[in-house]
């Protein structure tokens, strides 16, 4: 495993982490690929620490607090030797939400409840309207007061779309971003994101690596997914893009035994800017597929430079 620096913050990330929001599973409804084991959870996480991942992603929302949980139970023993990055603000899958002082810090006691620490390595605030945030300078000081306590170490935005990073940037100063990034998701480059997150110093966490798992190959647009599972929230055509997006990459040469998911993370690896890819794992198994990713290292410049340019000649999504 390689490691990368959390933009200037002093933390090393793994360049892979544990996007944690599938193990949250179907709790009280919760929305995200479906059902889980629990034990398979676990087998997940403990693997990705023998493997050498040290970066959680997880958040409140997730099973509405059972993945802080299976994370603060794995981890209660190394907790020095993991970096745990949670979010709050977003309630349910709906979209209500409450960024209130209130509400942060009383969402904070209770994901360190869960997380079995005393404190977070990265904060972030969960989808937050930069409107809002415009309006309201008193949450994003919440965040900072929280860093001067100790409480968490960094502090960050997840955003809702690439637009909004800019200014969470350069207007609320924050430590770190995470964003949608992929192959057939680039708007960050072509927004300015990267560039920014360069010139400032800011952590990048690369979210959707693989697209949902499409840029796995392993799903077609006709399968059926689990009423928990998002991804049966999508609308057939948008699927069906997904689904295809891989013929439209298939010049691309691959090296031996290398699979489209770990080309895929490459990619997104290809990138200094990125201090992290955070693909779902819910199974010791895609644990170890993702991981060698890291091991193949980034990929050339000339097969960086063939993928924008086919993402700029194709159509990914849905026209609005």
């Amino acid at each position: 495993m390689n490691y990368r620096q959390l933009g200037r913050t002093g933390i090393q990330v793994s360049e892979i982490g544990f996007g944690a929001w599938g193990i949250g599973g179907a709790i009280r409804g919760s929305i995200s690929y479906g059902p889980t084991d629990d034990q398979e959870s676990r087998e997940a996480l403990k693997r990705a620490f023998e493997k050498g991942i040290t970066f959680y992603d997880t958040a409140d929302l997730y099973g509405y607090g059972h993945s802080e949980r299976l994370i603060g139970e794995t981890f209660q023993s190394k907790r020095d030797q993991v970096v745990i990055a949670s979010k709050v603000g977003r309630l349910d899958q709906d979209g209500a939400q409450d960024f209130s002082p209130v509400h942060i810090r009383r969402s904070l006691d209770e994901s360190l409840k869960r997380l079995k620490t005393d404190y977070l390595d990265l904060y972030q605030l969960h989808d937050p309207p930069m409107k809002l945030l415009e309006d309201a300078p008193e949450i994003c000081e919440t965040l900072r007061s929280l860093k001067q306590t100790g409480a968490i170490r960094a502090w960050g935005i997840s955003l809702k779309e690439p637009a909004d990073g800019v200014a969470a940037i350069t207007k609320f100063r924050c430590d770190a971003v995470q964003v949608n990034f992929n192959m057939i998701d680039q708007r960050i480059i072509a927004m300015g994101l990267l560039q920014c997150c360069r010139e400032e110093g800011v952590g990048l966490v690369s979210r959707t690596p693989l697209c949902f798992g499409f840029l796995t190959g392993e799903y077609s647009a006709a399968m059926q997914f689990d009423a928990h599972d998002h991804r049966g929230r999508w609308s057939t055509a948008q699927r069906e893009l997904w689904a295809n997006a891989n013929q439209a990459f298939a010049e691309l040469k691959r090296r031996e035994k290398e699979s489209l998911a770990q080309q895929a993370l490459r990619y997104c690896l290809s990138y200094a800017e990125v201090s992290t890819v955070i693909p779902g794992m819910l199974r010791a198994k895609e644990v170890d597929d993702n991981i060698d990713a890291s091991r193949l290292g980034p990929l050339e410049d000339h097969e960086r430079d063939t993928i924008e340019s086919i993402y700029k000649s194709a159509t990914f999504f849905v026209k609005k």
